[in-house]
């Protein structure tokens, strides 16, 4: 994990408004998100495993399902998930009503981001400031 100082750390946002102006740029929500924090992501490459820019946010007023919800920016990073190749021993399964995990588990969760995307990391965080401060 690489962190990215940025002067939107700190910053509120309507979480509605925020979403309509990160969407067109390429962030989508991250899967991992509570009632009270978040996070968007802008994946960078999938070259084994999955690096991204993940920008996260916590609830200041209201929870983040609920409509009028402001939240306040953290400050973002560089992530990078690397996954095994083939099938996962150790996945999820369950038939009682056909539930179960697909997907396999992360062999390093944090893994180490590579060096050749940092600069872009740096440009996106410099995109990011540009298009929120200036609305």
């Amino acid at each position: 994990m690489i962190e990215i100082p940025s002067k939107v750390e700190g910053k509120h946002f309507d979480l509605y408004k925020l979403e309509q102006l990160l969407k067109p740029l390429g962030y989508t929500i991250g899967g991992n998100w509570e009632y009270d924090h978040g996070s968007f992501d802008y994946k960078i490459d999938d070259e084994v495993g999955y690096q991204f820019l993940r920008v996260p946010f916590h609830a200041i007023d209201g929870q983040l399902d609920s409509n009028g919800c402001t939240v306040a920016m953290d400050r973002p990073f560089l992530l990078s998930h690397k996954y095994q190749r083939g099938l996962d021993d150790h996945a999820f399964t369950w038939n009682r009503s056909a539930s179960f995990n697909q997907f396999s588990e992360p062999v390093d969760k944090d893994a180490s981001f590579p060096e050749k995307y940092v600069d872009l990391g740096k440009s996106l965080v410099s995109e990011l400031e540009a298009t929120l401060l200036n609305e």
